[in-house]
């Protein structure tokens, strides 16, 4: 079982999501929270695996609320929502290690595949914004951090890529290589650039002007 967390100030709103969960066999709603203060505290006491976090919200905004619960012993997966679909906010919660952003508005099959897929170790990201969206916030890039040429020119390859937002199996087919192969080069990608997972790859990739 995926256990989640949902975190939003409208009640009407929350009490719909639960019942989309909830309706799920692999998924269970193990708490609620209507503020950001609160969330900390159900996240604390719950150990979900992922939680679904609004960004505005009375008491503790959600960015706060998600550094402080990232900040804890193995911590689980954030997905933000907004209702933005270039949400700065929703970007710099990216940037603090959330592993991406939905809209509020998205159909509920992609807000169902989203909760699996982050929780798989993967992230997602609404409506094909990324580039859109860490565009508008790494104008100037940072100069590139000397662990980006411990990789190998396959890695760099494969890096590319996945900054541009293929998946492992698009990039598979364009590299001809298995979808196995593509996940270790991610994997050792991650690990040699110190990032969680491919949110924040993106996120690197902007920063430091590499797509």
């Amino acid at each position: 079982m995926i256990r989640v967390v949902l975190v939003d100030d409208q009640a009407l709103f929350r009490a719909g999501i639960r019942m989309l969960v909830a309706s799920q066999p692999d998924l269970d709603v193990v708490g609620e929270a209507g503020d950001g203060r609160e969330a900390v505290d159900v996240v604390r006491s719950t150990r979900p695996d992922v939680v679904l976090m609004d960004i505005r919200m009375p008491v503790m905004d959600g960015l706060s609320a998600t550094a402080e619960i990232l900040a804890q012993p193995d911590p689980p997966r954030v997905v933000m929502l907004t209702t933005f679909d270039l949400d700065e906010a929703a970007a710099r919660a990216i940037r603090q290690g959330a592993s991406g952003f939905l809209l509020k508005d998205a159909d509920p099959e992609f807000l169902l595949a989203a909760i699996r897929t982050v929780h798989a170790g993967s992230s997602v990201i609404a409506a094909a914004a990324t580039r859109e969206l860490f565009e508008h916030f790494a104008e100037v890039a940072k100069p590139v951090p000397a662990q980006f040429s411990d990789l190998t020119d396959r890695e760099r390859e494969i890096f590319a890529l996945a900054a541009r937002g293929l998946s492992n199996s698009e990039i598979a087919a364009r590299e001809y290589l298995s979808e196995a192969t593509v996940k270790t080069h991610i994997s050792r990608i991650l690990t040699k650039l110190a990032l969680r997972d491919r949110v924040q790859l993106v996120v690197f990739a902007f920063e430091h002007g590499l797509v």
